[in-house]
C-alpha cells in the first residue's frame, strides 16, 4: 500500500526557511515523478516544484524559482522541500504527491495535479511575522 506522510510545517517569518518532508512507502520511487503542490483557502491548487528522479530532472513554478529546492533521500525514499526567502504569498498547505511514470522512468515531470496518483495529507505553512 503506497504511502505519503508530510511533515515540517509550520509558522517562520518572512525571509525564513523550512524544509518539508515527505515519507514514502510501499513503492520504488524510480519509477514515479516526486512534486509538491501546494493549496490556499480559496485558491486552487498549485504545483509548485516536481523532479523525475531517475533523469535528475526538475521544474518549477516561477514564485519559486532560486527560493525552493527538491531533492530525494535514497537511503529512506523520504523526498524534501527546502524553502528559502519565505514571502507572505506563500502560506498554504503543502502536499507531496507522486505520479507513476511506467516504461517512461525518463521523461520530464510536470506540475499539473491531475497527472498525480498518490498524495499525502498536507502539511501546513504559515509566514507571519
Amino acid at each position: 500500500q503506497v504511502q505519503l506522510v508530510e511533515s515540517g510545517g509550520g509558522l517562520v517569518q518572512p525571509g525564513g526557511s523550512l524544509r518539508l518532508s515527505c515519507a514514502t512507502s510501499g513503492l520504488n520511487l524510480d519509477y514515479y515523478a516526486i512534486g509538491w503542490f501546494r493549496q490556499a483557502p480559496g485558491k486552487a491548487r498549485e504545483g509548485v516544484i516536481c523532479m523525475t528522479p531517475s533523469s535528475g530532472s526538475t521544474a518549477y513554478a516561477n514564485s519559486v524559482k532560486g527560493r525552493f529546492t527538491i531533492s530525494r533521500d535514497n537511503a529512506t525514499d523520504t523526498v524534501y522541500l527546502q524553502m528559502n526567502s519565505l514571502k507572505p504569498e506563500d502560506p498554504a498547505v503543502y502536499y507531496c504527491a507522486l505520479e507513476r511514470l511506467g516504461l517512461m522512468i525518463f521523461r520530464q515531470c510536470g506540475l499539473r495535479f491531475e497527472e498525480y496518483d498518490h498524495w499525502g495529507q498536507g502539511t501546513q505553512v504559515t509566514v507571519s511575522s
